[in-house]
């Protein structure tokens, strides 16, 4: 009977590598070593990861808008495990906050991955470059979260809704304590919908609006906040990787190559993050990112 499993085993793994495009694979080997590149100044600058994969994906690889979504989601579900696991590891994450906020973030990563397997390629694209745009937008107009005062924007409604509500504390492994009022959860559950079904659709997006906005309005310490943050992404990332893996075949001669390369990048990205000023880079990548989404616009639009 054992050995009739283990024949079993062989045929399927064989039928597997039959079926994998192995010229493919090896034909995109350059993936690999500008994934490592982009998971490092992902990690440096605290941004999404699938802001660099997905262009990359689509305008240098060459796939389809949807190919390109779901390989830059599948691909930062692995990038992000080295920081969220030092994260949960220094229990800097706010749970309390991130529950709810998953309840606003996954139904919409999940609704936006399958409209992007339904929407016309030319009208994804344009999404596309139109969501680049606003990001790279945002990246620049906006603080980075280390320089962001808690409730700086929260205003006099907010603020009211915000008092009363009792207190949140964090301790972390470290020896820091974070104390504040807990914050009302309707405008983060509200905006973690919005970042979640931009993210499904685009592959990109929960981290970057949450993230300031758990700040500004909600008085959450930056640290709590961007911890809280990369939590929230990585189970909604999951949710939408894995819609975009049944509704379509992912790409594995790409993903082979850009998965490994973002944990070799992560590992190496999570040091020098501490020796780059995210006041300069942010902005920075904010205007890449910007003529980024005016390449993909101006490619779709000068087509009709």
């Amino acid at each position: 009977m054992e050995s009739g499993d283990q024949r079993m085993v062989l045929t399927v793994t064989a039928i597997a590598l039959a079926d994998f495009p192995v010229e493919q694979f090896l034909a995109h080997w350059w993936v690999f070593p500008v994934s490592i590149l982009f998971s490092m100044i992902a990690l440096s600058s605290g941004v999404s990861g699938a802001l660099f994969f997905s262009p990359f994906f689509m305008l240098v690889v060459g796939l389809s808008p949807s190919q390109a979504i779901g390989a830059g989601l599948m691909t930062e579900v692995f990038g992000m495990g080295n920081g969220l696991l030092n994260y949960v590891r220094q229990r800097v994450v706010d749970y309390a906050t991130a529950k709810w906020l998953l309840v606003g973030a996954v139904p919409t990563v999940v609704a936006g991955a399958f409209a992007a397997h339904y929407v016309p390629t030319t009208l994804l694209t344009i999404l596309f470059g139109v969501g680049l745009l606003g990001l790279g937008g945002f990246l620049v107009l906006y603080d980075p979260p280390e320089k962001c005062v808690p409730g700086e924007r929260e205003g006099k409604y907010l603020k009211a809704k915000n008092s009363g509500r009792g207190e949140t504390t964090i301790e972390t492994t470290d020896g820091e304590t974070y104390t504040y009022d807990t914050c009302w959860r309707v405008p983060g559950v509200a905006m973690a919908g919005a970042g979640g079904f931009v993210t499904g659709l685009i592959s990109a997006g929960l981290p970057e609006v949450t993230t300031t906005q758990l700040i500004v309005r909600c008085r959450l310490p930056p640290r709590v906040a961007i911890a809280t943050s990369v939590f929230v992404l990585a189970i909604a990332a999951v949710a939408g990787a894995a819609v975009h893996a049944l509704a379509a075949t992912p790409v594995w001669y790409v993903v082979a190559w850009s998965i490994p390369g973002v944990l070799i990048g992560g590992t190496v990205g999570t040091r020098v993050g501490k020796h780059v000023p995210s006041e300069i880079m942010e902005p920075a990548l904010g205007v890449v990112f910007t003529l980024v989404g005016m390449i993909v616009l101006g490619s779709e639009l000068a087509t009709f």
